[in-house]
């Protein structure tokens, strides 16, 4: 990162402001058996995050999209409170950038009533004062639409801001965009393929973040 601190922070949530990896890689173990008769591995599970559903399935079994996404999200919905968990000092770093007068948000390919419970699992309800989703573009990650969607909705410029997130897609999505983009390692992400990735700054933790934003 450069030494001027971004004016607009954008956010990944799944594996970045909430630790929803645990019930995402559960949900696609749960889908892909019942429908297709076969179980996805963790790691296949986790290549397909910070994608959409549709996206993800599609590439699985154009055939059976509408199916497997309605099994993925029955189960997905009803077992949030058993597996989804906040990353320690998010909700501090949450409030010290709402106390900063910068502009921020959070950007998923999550559709609007899974992200609604998940920032509500974690304690983020009200925290956050943009919150774009799957149903806000037709193009989603690794495609820039979102977080420009995102930074008009704030008025904001790509140049003065930054996009954090856990995903090789979230960081070829900021790049699209024109802006900075920062990489966490505590989500899904390998390290390694988020440093090939070319991200303008990788943090280990949030106390980490925290400094890179100025906060």
């Amino acid at each position: 990162m450069n030494s001027v601190p971004p004016r607009t922070v954008l956010f990944d949530l799944d594996g970045t402001l909430a630790d929803t990896v645990p019930l995402i890689v559960a949900s696609y173990q749960h889908a892909l058996p019942q429908v297709l008769g076969w179980r996805p591995t963790r790691e296949q599970c986790t290549e397909w995050i910070g994608r959409t559903l549709v996206d993800t399935f599609t590439a699985l079994a154009p055939d059976r999209v509408d199916e497997l996404t309605a099994c993925y999200l029955d189960w997905n919905l009803a077992n949030h409170d058993a597996y989804v968990r906040p990353f320690p000092g998010v909700t501090e770093l949450v409030d010290a950038l709402g106390e900063s007068g910068r502009g921020f948000g959070v950007v998923t390919s999550k559709r609007l009533r899974s992200a609604q419970v998940s920032l509500d699992c974690v304690g983020l309800t009200g925290r956050i004062p943009l919150l774009a989703t799957e149903e806000d573009t037709a193009a989603h990650k690794p495609s820039p639409d979102p977080l420009r969607h995102a930074l008009h909705r704030l008025g904001a410029e790509a140049a003065d801001a930054v996009y954090v997130g856990d995903a090789v897609v979230d960081l070829q999505a900021a790049r699209a965009a024109g802006m900075r983009s920062i990489a966490v390692t505590w989500g899904a992400g390998d390290e390694t393929q988020l440093r090939a990735a070319g991200p303008t700054a990788v943090v280990q933790d949030v106390a980490e973040l925290r400094a890179v934003l100025g906060l």
